[in-house]
């Protein structure tokens, strides 16, 4: 049975991560035994992306083979809904990781994950589903990171932290280690703001920003 691949997302995510599921696929592309797509939700504007037909999300579920997908959005909800969807109409995840990611031991990483080109994982790491960890990203051992968790371009989370579901790290936030009986969290659906630096727990839903980083309201920033 031939196999479709559904990129979801077209937009510069989009572009970013399908030349990457491309190589990954190359064997079986050259061999017409798959195919890969742009997928969006509602009306197609463009047919061709960079090469590559696009196909709305409703033609893509109904495809007469096995169908696969990955979800570059970066906006955690959409990645939840949309999967939610895809998965009831019969469709599998997978995972794309650029040729020079780094895994090291022992590791887990759920389905759904985008590791972009130069991103980092090194010993003992759970990683839930859907998993999005850009440029120069880097998870070190013993951390805990829920679902539909994103990592903007150059995140350094050290080791024995706990992020939870939804949480987004800002490009270039680095987080301080934590310990191995106190780990440090950062809580679900929580904001780490651009070149923040962690230094203790990030409460749910709360964004975080500056050095060390402290709680942003409108009226600024809380002491």
């Amino acid at each position: 049975m031939k196999k479709y691949y559904g990129i979801i997302g077209a937009g510069g995510y989009g572009r970013e991560v399908i030349p990457l599921a491309r190589v990954m696929l190359a064997d079986a592309l050259s061999a017409g035994q798959a195919e890969l797509f742009f997928v969006v939700e509602g009306e197609v504007e463009q047919a061709e992306v960079n090469g590559f037909q696009v196909m709305s999300l409703d033609d893509f579920l109904v495809l007469n083979g096995e169908m696969f997908f990955n979800i570059a959005i970066g906006a955690s909800a959409a990645r939840a809904r949309i999967s939610e969807l895809c998965e009831s109409k019969g469709a599998n995840a997978f995972s794309v990781i650029a040729e020079n990611v780094v895994i090291l031991d022992a590791n887990e990483v759920g389905c759904g994950a985008v590791l972009s080109p130069f991103v980092t994982i090194t010993s003992n790491a759970k990683i839930g589903k859907y998993f999005h960890a850009n440029l120069y990203s880097y998870v070190a051992h013993d951390c805990v990171i829920g679902d539909f968790v994103t990592f903007a371009p150059g995140v350094k989370c050290n080791g024995n932290v706990v992020i939870e579901d939804h949480a987004y790290i800002g490009t270039g936030a680095s987080i301080i280690q934590g310990k191995s009986k106190r780990p440090l969290t950062i809580g679900r659906g929580a904001i780490v703001g651009m070149g923040a630096v962690v230094t203790k727990d990030v409460a749910p839903g709360v964004t975080v920003v500056g050095n060390p980083a402290r709680p942003f309201t409108r009226e600024g920033l809380r002491k």
